[in-house]
């Protein structure tokens, strides 16, 4: 009985929405400021991996450029995740956490446009899972509290 006590507050609608739109920005935060900050300060290993992932196509002498977009685009599409968390809790809004996630699923897009480049296409059917998440998380994200 005392689990089902605590769960209420979350099934109230106007505060587990809040709740669940926390979460999501959460995940994101955490993915894309982990991903895009480990992208900066391995800038090296991260180029070197990708030039050799992309060798035999036609994006082989762009790598540096694209490899810039993806690290600024993750930490920007975290850095709005974690700001709207503390949208979320302080004043009930959600823009920044809708904005994190519409990056959040854009990276998704140009991640999975490289891998079907070079041909990973096992990579490119995982990424798919990561952009149905974007996705509804952009829906839930996009509904008033």
């Amino acid at each position: 009985m005392v689990l089902l006590d605590n769960l209420l507050p979350i099934l109230d609608l106007s505060t587990g929405a809040m709740v669940v739109k926390s979460i999501i920005a959460l995940y994101f935060a955490i993915l894309f400021l982990q991903s895009g900050i480990d992208k900066v300060v391995n800038w090296q290993g991260n180029l070197s991996w990708l030039t050799g992932y992309f060798s035999k196509t036609f994006l082989k002498d762009r790598v540096p450029a694209m490899l810039g977009v993806i690290a600024v685009t993750e930490v920007v599409a975290g850095a709005f995740s974690a700001i709207g968390i503390v949208e979320l809790l302080l004043i009930d809004g959600y823009s920044f956490a809708l904005y994190g996630a519409a990056l959040s699923t854009l990276n998704f897009v140009m991640l999975f446009f490289g891998q079907r480049i070079a041909q990973d296409y096992d990579a490119a059917a995982a990424m798919t899972n990561y952009f149905t998440i974007g996705v509804i998380a952009m829906i839930i994200l996009g509904v008033p509290l």
